[in-house]
């Protein structure tokens, strides 16, 4: 896996909304010098969006944030991995996380346990698969310490989301000074503070229902006031940059300043899955 650094996009735009659309998205961010676009994974075929998108595109890296383990066993997320990176070259990056039990658990009722554990042995089958899915090509999404100490020993770093740049720099502590630290950062490029922080709510409002978040809300110093309500605005400001490009970009130095080798950003907005104008907005500030 070559070096990621830069600015990227995390878009659930470019995984599902129009396919069309996506490509076409794809291959502007690029050319507006965003250095790779981050997709989730909450279900359906991931690989095929990979695909597509590194097809669009001809240099930026393509990464998942995050591959659902509980969603794509190893030997397939190896083989295909091989597979794109053949054919389109080396800018696959894998992010994989253990999702959330109300997620997994919805399904097939008490599936999710010991989330550490399934990672391990998730990694140990990515080792041994034919072939296997390097530890260069591969992130953690890590927030807590047992996680970040994982992607420490097991993978080529660590992707967080949700995070300020507190959280960056203890994520580079606990990881030391050579592995990846990439983390996502929400914004809402607006002045107007009461459409921002309706926007980081909306954002939110998911989040705050996930222990795993609150609990690294809590690991960074905010408590269950700031979860009343749809939360604080001091958590909003703190997980949701807003203002100008230029004090959206402030936030992505402090990241950089803490530690990130790259922060990929995570458009709010009112305009749907694409938001393009304001993906146009921020380039020339953010990717310079």
């Amino acid at each position: 896996m070559r070096e990621i650094t830069g600015t990227g996009i995390w878009s659930a735009g470019l995984r599902y909304g129009d396919a069309s659309i996506a490509s076409d998205a794809a291959a502007e961010l690029e050319d507006l010098g965003y250095s790779a676009l981050w997709i989730p994974d909450i279900g359906g075929d991931l690989f095929d969006v990979v695909e597509r998108l590194m097809i669009a595109t001809e240099s930026v890296i393509v990464a998942t944030g995050i591959l659902n383990l509980w969603m794509h066993g190893a030997e397939e997320t190896a083989s295909r991995h091989a597979e794109l990176t053949t054919s389109q070259g080396d800018r696959f990056l894998v992010g994989i996380g253990v999702s959330h039990a109300p997620f997994i658990d919805a399904g097939q009722p008490g599936r999710y346990s010991r989330p550490l554990s399934v990672m391990s042995s998730y990694l140990d089958q990515l080792d041994e698969a034919s072939p296997p899915l390097e530890r260069s090509d591969r992130v953690l999404a890590a927030l807590g310490p047992k996680m970040l100490e994982l992607a420490k020993s097991r993978a080529a770093g660590a992707h967080p989301y949700n995070v300020t740049p507190e959280h960056t720099a203890s994520a580079r502590e606990a990881l030391g000074p050579s592995a990846l630290v990439l983390p996502e950062q929400a914004v809402a490029l607006t002045t107007d503070a009461d459409r921002a922080r309706k926007l980081g709510r909306d954002h939110l409002a998911v989040y705050l229902s996930l222990p795993n978040y609150t609990n690294n809300f809590r690991r960074i110093g905010f408590d269950d006031d700031d979860f009343a309500d749809g939360g604080s605005d001091r958590l909003v400001d703190a997980i949701v940059a807003w203002g100008s490009e230029v004090a959206i970009n402030e936030r992505l130095r402090q990241h950089r300043d803490a530690g990130a080798n790259h922060v990929c950003v995570q458009v709010l907005s009112e305009e749907g899955m694409f938001p393009i104008a304001e993906w146009r907005a921020l380039a020339p500030v953010v990717t310079a």
